[in-house]
C-alpha cells in the first residue's frame, strides 16, 4: 500500500499598529481663574490596546486636578495651573502618540508707567513746547491679547495729529502702549491713568495716576546724614537708608555692589517703595556696600540716580592657634602668640592671659591682631596650661598652649619578625619588644623607660626599667620579657622619663603565636622541609598558588617534559616549591609567593647593613612564561611548570661570580 502524505503550508498574522490620539480642545486654551475644565484624549488607533496618560511640565500635575482614562479634569483653575498638558500613549509598536495642549489662564499683574521726556532733544525734564511720551505695560497671560485705554482727567483720550497713541514701541518691552503728545502744551497738563483689559477676563488693572504739571520734575537721591555707614552686631536688625526727592516718586531698587551675592530672600535686587531696606538677623557675610537707585518705571525713565551705603557688622573674634602641644627643654625661653585671624572690629580690645586658670600680669597692648606672653626661662614651675581671652567688645575667643617638659610618646616596632621564643616544656615563652622615641630631640634626654606589664582586666603590674643608651631619632631600643605563660597575652606600658617626670605613654597587648622557623638574620636557608613553609605565605590577590611537593608526593599525571625531577638536593623525600602550568591555567596566569619580613634596620641609623638573597630555580620546557623572583607568569602551553628550592639569606654583599644555569 502506499501512504500519501499532504503538506499544507499556514500562516498566522497579528495585526499591530502604533498608537493615535485626537483631543477634545484645541493646541491652546485659554481659559479663567477659578473655571472648571476637561481636556479629554481619545484613542483613535494602536494595537494592542494603549493607555493614556496625562503629564504636566515644567510642574507636576496641580493638587486640584484628576485624570481618569483619557480624560483631565482642572478645578477652580489657578494662575499658576498654566502650562503645558501632555497625553502620551504607548504600546511598544513604533513611536509613542502624543498630544500637547497649551493651557492660558487670563492673568494681569504689574502694571507699570513711564515718564519719557523728549528723546530727540535729550532731555531729563518736562518742558512746554518738546514732545512728551507716556507709557504703559502689564504683565498678561496670553500677553499678546492686552487691550489699554488712556484716560486724562477720568475721560477716554480722542487721538488727534498731536495726540498719538502707538503699540511695541522698540525701545519698551513688548505690548506696550504708549501716548505720545506732540509739543507739550499748558492745556495738556492735567492726570493721566492708564487701563488694562483682557478679552473674557472680567477685571481689569489700572496705573497709578499720573500727574503732568509744572510740579513734576525728575527725582534725586541721596543718603540721609549720619546714615552713610551703618553699624550694626551680628543677628540683630540692620536699616538702610535712601531718601528720593522728585514728583513722582519712583521705587527704589537696593543691589550689592561688591559682592556677587544675593539678598537673604536669594534675590539679586530689591523694591523698596520708600527707599528704606530692612535687614533682619544679619550675618558677617553681609557686610559690604549697598547701592541705591531710582526705578525707570512708576516715575520717570530717564538715567537712574545711585546712592550708595555701607554696612558693617560686628562679630566676635576668630583666633588661632585654638590648641597648641609645646614641648621644651629646661632652661629655654619661648614666646607664646595668640593671633586674631578675624573679627569686627578687627583690633583687639583686651587680652586676658591665665596660667593654670589663674590671672597672670601683662601689659596693655596698643590697638593689633595679637596678644604675646613670653616665658623668660622653661622649669617644671613653668610647665602648664596657658589661656589667652582675646575681646573685640562684641565677643571673645580663647586660645590654649600646653607648655611641657615632658617626653612624647615611643612608637612601637611592630614589624620584629620573630619576636616570640617559645619554652613549650616549661608553658613559658618571651617576648622581644622594641620602639622608638619620638621626637626625642623635642625635650631633654630620656633618662630611662619605664615597663609595666600585666594580663588584661587585672589590677597590678610587673614593672621594668630600660635604661636610655642614644637619643638620635629613629634608635631602635629592644627588652626581652620573660616568663610570659602560654598562651596568656599581656598588655605592655612604656613611659619615658627626663628630669621633668614621666612623659607621654604607650601602650599595645601582646599575644602569644606559635613561633615560624624563619630563615635566621645571619646565614640560613629555607628548603621548604617544613607545612609552615619558613613563614613564606601565599599571595592572596594572585590567579593561583604554589605547590609544596617532593618526588614522592608528585602526581603521576604531572606534564611530561616539564618540571624538576626532585630538590636540589637530590633526596626524594626533599621537598620544593612547584607550580603547574596545565589545566585549568591560563596564559598570563601569575602565581606569587610572599617572603616573611626580614628585618634589617640596623640600632645606628647611619649603618647600613647588606643581606645577600639567594635561591635556586628550575625553568625547563618549552612553554616556560616569566619568573620573576617569586612569582610565575603562565606562558602559552603546559609545558612551562618552574619551582624554586632554598632560598638563603645571607648578611654580605652577594658573590660576584655567577653559577652557570645547567640542563
Amino acid at each position: 500500500s502506499h501512504i500519501i502524505i499532504h503538506l499544507i503550508s499556514f500562516s498566522l498574522f497579528f495585526p499591530v499598529a502604533p498608537p493615535a490620539l485626537k483631543m477634545s480642545v484645541n493646541e491652546t486654551l485659554v481659559v479663567n481663574p477659578g473655571e472648571n475644565i476637561t481636556m479629554q484624549c481619545t484613542l483613535t488607533g494602536g494595537d494592542p490596546t494603549p493607555k493614556a496618560v496625562w503629564s504636566h511640565s515644567p510642574n507636576p500635575m496641580p493638587p486640584n486636578s484628576i485624570s481618569k482614562g483619557g480624560n483631565l479634569t482642572i478645578w477652580n483653575i489657578r494662575t499658576e495651573d498654566s502650562g503645558y498638558y501632555n497625553c502620551t500613549a504607548i504600546n511598544n509598536v513604533g513611536n509613542p502618540g502624543k498630544k500637547t495642549v497649551n493651557l492660558l489662564v487670563r492673568s494681569m499683574r504689574n502694571i507699570t508707567y513711564q515718564i519719557t521726556p523728549d528723546v530727540i532733544k535729550e532731555s531729563e525734564s518736562i518742558q512746554l513746547g518738546q514732545d512728551l511720551k507716556l507709557s504703559c505695560h502689564v504683565d498678561a497671560v496670553p500677553q499678546d491679547k492686552v487691550q489699554y485705554t488712556w484716560y486724562k482727567n477720568q475721560k477716554v483720550i480722542k487721538t488727534s495729529d498731536r495726540i498719538l497713541i502707538t503699540r511695541n514701541d522698540p525701545e519698551l518691552p513688548p505690548v506696550t502702549s504708549s501716548l505720545e503728545i506732540i509739543e507739550l502744551r499748558f492745556s495738556d497738563y492735567g492726570t493721566y491713568m492708564c487701563e488694562a483689559s483682557l478679552p473674557n477676563l472680567p477685571i481689569t488693572l489700572n496705573s497709578s495716576d499720573i500727574n503732568i504739571s509744572a510740579e513734576t520734575v525728575p527725582p534725586s537721591i541721596s543718603v540721609p546724614k549720619g546714615q552713610l555707614v551703618i553699624t550694626v552686631r551680628e543677628g540683630s536688625t540692620a536699616e538702610l537708608q535712601c531718601e528720593v526727592r522728585g514728583k513722582p516718586l519712583p521705587p527704589v531698587l537696593w543691589t550689592r555692589m561688591d559682592k556677587e551675592a544675593a539678598f537673604p530672600n536669594s534675590e539679586m535686587l530689591v523694591e523698596t517703595p520708600e527707599g528704606k531696606l530692612r535687614l533682619e538677623n544679619v550675618t558677617r557675610e553681609m557686610s559690604g556696600t549697598y547701592k541705591c537707585q531710582t526705578a525707570r518705571y512708576n516715575g520717570f525713565n530717564i538715567r537712574s540716580r545711585e546712592a550708595a551705603v555701607q554696612l558693617n557688622v560686628q562679630f566676635a573674634p576668630v583666633v588661632e592657634p585654638k590648641f597648641q602641644d609645646i614641648r621644651l627643654p629646661l632652661k629655654r625661653s619661648m614666646t607664646l602668640r595668640c593671633n586674631m585671624l578675624k573679627g569686627s572690629p578687627v583690633k583687639v580690645a583686651t587680652a586676658v592671659w591665665r596660667f593654670n586658670r589663674n590671672l597672670l600680669t601683662v601689659p596693655p597692648i596698643e590697638q593689633q591682631e595679637f596678644s604675646e606672653y613670653k616665658i623668660n626661662s622653661t622649669s617644671r614651675e613653668t610647665s602648664g596650661t596657658y589661656e589667652c581671652t582675646i575681646s573685640n567688645d562684641v565677643g571673645s575667643d580663647s586660645c590654649v598652649f600646653q607648655v611641657t617638659g615632658k617626653a612624647y610618646n615611643p612608637e612601637f616596632y611592630f614589624d620584629t619578625p620573630n619576636p616570640i621564643e617559645s619554652y613549650k616544656q616549661f608553658k613559658n615563652y618571651s617576648y622581644l619588644i622594641q620602639w622608638t622615641q619620638k621626637e626625642p630631640g623635642a625635650v631633654d634626654p630620656v633618662l630611662h623607660y619605664k615597663l609595666e606589664m600585666k594580663p588584661p582586666n587585672m589590677k597590678g603590674a610587673n614593672t621594668f626599667v630600660a635604661t636610655s643608651r642614644d637619643m638620635r631619632k629613629g634608635f631602635l631600643y629592644e627588652h626581652r620579657l620573660t616568663d610570659l605563660k602560654i598562651p596568656q597575652s599581656y598588655e605592655v606600658k612604656i613611659t619615658p622619663h627626663t628630669v621633668c617626670g614621666p612623659g607621654d605613654s604607650a601602650s599595645r597587648t601582646i599575644r602569644y603565636k606559635e613561633p615560624i622557623n624563619y630563615p635566621s638574620q645571619s646565614d640560613s636557608t629555607c628548603r621548604f622541609e617544613d607545612e609552615k613553609l619558613c613563614g613564606f605565605v601565599q599571595d592572596k590577590y594572585d590567579s593561583f598558588d604554589w605547590i609544596r611537593q617532593s618526588k614522592l608526593t608528585q602526581s603521576l599525571r604531572r606534564t611530561a617534559n616539564t618540571g624538576p625531577e626532585m630538590d636540589r638536593s637530590g633526596a626524594p623525600e626533599g621537598f620544593y616549591m612547584f607550580i603547574e602550568a596545565s589545566r585549568p591555567r591560563r596564559f598570563g596566569d601569575k602565581a606569587r609567593l610572599i617572603s616573611p619580613l626580614y628585618n634589617i634596620t640596623s640600632k645606628f641609623p647611619s649603618l647600613k647593613t647588606i643581606y645577600c638573597v639567594s635561591f635556586y630555580y628550575h625553568m625547563y620546557g618549552r612553554h616556560i612564561g616569566e619568573f620573576i623572583v617569586f612569582e610565575c607568569v603562565i606562558g602559552k602551553g603546559v609545558e612551562g611548570d618552574m619551582a624554586i628550592d632554598d632560598v638563603t639569606i645571607k648578611k654580605g654583599e652577594c658573590p660576584k661570580r655567577q653559577i652557570p644555569p645547567t640542563k
